[in-house]
């Protein structure tokens, strides 16, 4: 392992794992569609449901200690049992998201959690995470990092 003053930060990390292309092809594809970089149904408001919901469904795996269709966890005492929605506000404004359930009610999220209407620069970690390009192991890593454990999926 490197040493602290060697060890890369985590944004650092991502700067490095962005590509502009990515974000080119991006912005390119919302002004071809005609949709706004910010606002209600802006690209970063898409960007966030899709970070934030992922994010769930990491930490649900986690929570149960298996995927989602895994035979694993037939028999296994709890599974998912859909999701409800709920309406969270970020700096750039209202996200809605379907937030997992589990059958015994068991699953307290980390990232949005119970009764928890307004996030805290949830938007930096949207942004450094999938306008970057990142894959879902990378996703996952970085949550785990920011997050603790209980974000790590199993």
């Amino acid at each position: 392992m490197e040493s602290a003053g060697k060890e890369k930060s985590a944004a650092r990390q991502l700067a490095e794992t962005f590509s502009a292309e990515t974000l080119d092809s991006l912005i390119k594809d919302a002004v071809k569609s005609g949709t706004p970089i910010d606002g209600a149904d802006g690209l970063l408001t898409e960007l966030t449901k899709a970070v934030l919901e992922r994010a769930l469904q990491t930490e649900m795996t986690h929570h149960l200690g298996y995927e989602s269709g895994d035979p694993a966890g037939r028999g296994s005492g709890n599974s998912r049992n859909g999701s409800s929605a709920k309406t969270v506000t970020t700096v750039n404004g209202p996200v809605d998201i379907a937030v997992p359930r589990d059958r015994n009610g068991t699953f307290e999220p980390v990232i949005v959690p119970k009764k928890k209407r307004r996030l805290n620069n949830i938007n930096s970690v949207v942004l450094s995470l999938y306008s970057r390009g990142m894959t879902t192991r990378d996703i996952e890593a970085h949550l785990e990092e920011v997050y603790g454990p209980r974000c790590r999926g199993s």
